[in-house]
């Protein structure tokens, strides 16, 4: 997969091969980041991206120059990737139908944001890593980046260890333990040393659920009411609500 990022600061965006998961799939061949200095591609003789937006306001807004100009020297480009919050906001969905593309370009802004031109002529989608400010448009590149690298097929040693994991069935991931078995009086679920396969999946799917209807209710419905959902996981939610009707859940 090639991952291309239009950014002010390519050496913090391009930082993220030497890391984690982001690291073994470089060195494997599964992904090439390639980054872009916008400044190198302003016709400004100082190397502006940026200049004051008309009708005045706050800040400072990105020029189309160089990110038109810019875009046509990617050669591999496939969907271009404006990081916005007027976009759709980032989930799992999101970033396993991203992982499937051959080519992505992603744009970081910067300032008060780019030039409306360029958002609708050039960008084919925005997408909204949450709802609050940052600086620029990195640090959401890179969080996009991370989440669809380490989706992709040879990365991780079996499917399932992204199978398992936080909202990949909706739901949140269920509690882990490591050793000691017994830290200062809090001991690990017997459970999970108990060898019983079965016992420890249905243990953990319970799990999954509780943190779920505890810590982000908002997700349940959209399980319940989602037709892709495995019939089990609906059948333990209700199951687990009447079990304890006392809970706020």
């Amino acid at each position: 997969m090639v991952i291309n990022c239009l950014t002010t600061f390519p050496e913090f965006v391009g930082s993220i091969r030497e890391y984690s998961m982001v690291r073994r799939a470089y060195e494997k061949n599964l992904v090439d980041i390639r980054t872009y200095d916008l400044r190198d591609y302003s016709l400004d003789p100082n190397r502006r991206t940026d200049d004051y937006p008309y009708g005045g306001g706050q800040g400072m807004l990105m020029t189309c120059q160089p990110i038109v100009d810019a875009l046509q020297d990617v050669k591999e480009k496939g969907k271009v990737i404006y990081l916005s919050p007027h976009g759709q906001t980032l989930n799992q969905e999101k970033l396993k139908s991203l992982a499937t593309l051959s080519e992505i370009t992603i744009l970081c802004g910067h300032y008060e944001g780019v030039d409306q031109r360029v958002i609708d002529h050039y960008v084919d989608e925005e997408i909204s890593v949450g709802d609050y400010v940052l600086t620029g448009g990195e640090i959401p590149a890179m969080l996009l980046i991370d989440g669809i690298v380490r989706l992709l097929p040879g990365l991780l040693r079996t499917e399932t260890s992204y199978e398992e994991e936080s909202f990949y069935h909706g739901l949140l991931e269920h509690s882990q333990y490591t050793r000691p078995y017994n830290f200062r009086g809090l001991k690990v679920p017997d459970i999970l040393l108990s060898g019983h396969h079965e016992k420890v999946k249905e243990f953990n799917l319970d799990n999954a659920i509780i943190q779920t209807l505890k810590r982000r209710p908002d997700l349940i419905d959209k399980i319940l009411n989602d037709v892709l959902t495995d019939e089990t996981i609906k059948e333990r939610i209700q199951k687990l609500r009447k079990e304890d009707p006392n809970e706020s859940y």
